[in-house]
């Protein structure tokens, strides 16, 4: 009995047999090799893999549960934003293990381009897509380039998955994450970069929060950021972890769950709050909870945030203390 559509099968009976899983599905499976795979394959086989994952994505179909299985023998280059529009597709890197936080084999980059249309590595749109298992960067230079993932789906999921917007370190608006999503859920990912040094005051965010960025109408609301790691190197008292400017910049929750914030030791200055919203939300509540933050000064000082933890004393809540 036939349970893939590729040759003999990744599963028995619904069982992954592939490190990290590949789901049974009813949809079609695409393998793509950037390596040594070709946009003349079917796409069907590890063996027969495609090379990019734009030609990948061109060839599923909107709510047929296609999966495009990135192959992590080398980074998967694109020449332009990929722009995810159509629903209920799921990319996987595939790997030695079930999932890391970081350093995923499978990894998506933009590079170098000229399109002022070409604002993050990836723009999500679509509804109830996955994302798992994969290293998202951009290391582009275009001025409009700010941004690395761009979401404006709906219940999407991003799982054991690291964003890292390597450039625009000085730009106040820029950020690894832009989150205007419609219940979408965040969870053992790591999001920013300890490496290199957020540079001056500015508050170029881990996670930016602005109505409307990735599309008319697309806006935060009832998401959730569950086990994750925002990684940092400030420079500045200004530099922040999460950012909204606005007073509608989320809609009813805005859930920061079990999260830690973690500015290095190497860095230049201690962040005055992770997570702050320039205006008392007037359409939502974002609640910390059970978080951890190591080398900031607070967790949040903005009206309207609520701070859950072991000490409840609000400026003070989720501190780290050193041994």
């Amino acid at each position: 009995m036939v349970l893939t559509n590729f040759p003999n099968g990744v599963s028995s009976f619904g069982i992954p047999l592939i490190g990290n899983g590949v789901p049974a599905t009813k949809g079609n499976v695409y393998w793509v090799d950037y390596g040594s795979g070709s946009d003349g394959n079917k796409g069907k086989s590890p063996s027969n893999a495609f090379k990019t994952v734009a030609y990948a994505y061109d060839r599923v179909t909107s709510n047929n549960d296609d999966v495009i299985c990135l192959i992590g023998n080398s980074t998967h280059v694109l020449t332009e934003m990929l722009t995810v529009s159509k629903n209920r597709v799921h990319f996987i890197g595939i790997d030695g293990t079930y999932g890391r936080y970081y350093g995923q084999n499978a990894k998506i980059s933009l590079g170098v381009t000229t399109a002022a249309t070409d604002i993050g590595t990836m723009k999500n749109i679509g509804i109830r897509n996955s994302f798992d298992n994969i290293k998202f960067t951009n290391e582009n230079t275009v001025e409009e380039g700010i941004y690395c993932v761009v979401e404006g789906g709906e219940y999407t999921m991003y799982d054991r998955s690291e964003i890292y917007k390597s450039t625009d370190l000085d730009v106040t608006g820029a950020a690894e994450l832009v989150m205007n999503g419609d219940s979408c859920h965040i969870r053992n990912c790591v999001i920013g970069s300890t490496a290199n040094a957020i540079s001056g005051a500015v508050t170029r965010a881990n996670v930016l929060v602005t109505k409307g960025l990735a599309g008319a109408g697309k806006v935060s609301r009832d998401v959730v950021f569950e086990n994750c790691y925002f990684w940092k190197r400030a420079s500045n008292i200004a530099n922040r972890f999460f950012y909204g400017a606005n007073a509608t910049d989320i809609e009813r929750m805005f859930h920061i769950k079990n999260c830690t914030f973690f500015n290095t030791k190497l860095a230049a200055a201690l962040p005055a709050q992770c997570v702050e919203f320039a205006a008392e939300q007037t359409e939502g509540f974002c609640l910390i909870d059970g978080c951890t933050s190591i080398n900031n000064t607070k967790l949040s000082t903005t009206t309207g945030v609520y701070i859950q933890g072991t000490v409840p004393t609000y400026a003070t809540s989720g501190i780290s203390v050193a041994a």
